[in-house]
């Protein structure tokens, strides 16, 4: 990877899928520790609807309810998981049809609670943006 290449930010979309008790489902993905939004990068020509809805069901074997499609806001932090390079994520609140489950990259899943969130690593876009926002 060359050096403009590292400047440039990784761009996302990332989900808040919350279960029927307000929790928030997180996922790590294989070979790393932090938990975080699932979602991931836009495939050429995709829209945030689209990348969103492919990139759950590759994850988590679910499908997007597309009238759920909420967008919450543009964020950006440090990655997770490239250090020395930010990821930007446009965040959106869905609702999903099925019951999500591990599946090509992620090895583990966990619905958390915002407002006491478990002693787990956190990806930093999730523990300084997005959980706060979710606070309100």
């Amino acid at each position: 990877m060359t050096t403009s290449e590292t400047a440039l930010p990784i761009r996302i979309v990332a989900a808040v899928i919350r279960d029927d008790r307000g929790r928030v489902l997180l996922v790590r993905k294989r070979g790393t520790q932090a938990f975080m939004q699932p979602g991931g990068k836009r495939e050429p020509g995709e829209d945030d609807a689209t990348a969103l809805a492919r990139e759950l069901r590759e994850e988590l074997g679910c499908r997007v309810r597309q009238d759920s499609l909420r967008f919450l806001k543009n964020i950006t932090a440090p990655a997770a998981n490239e250090p020395g390079r930010m990821v930007e994520a446009a965040l959106y609140e869905v609702d999903v049809a099925g019951k999500p489950a591990v599946s090509a990259e992620i090895d583990e899943l966990r619905w958390i609670d915002v407002v006491r969130p478990p002693d787990i690593v956190l990806a930093p876009l999730t523990r300084d943006e997005v959980l706060p926002l979710l606070r309100g």
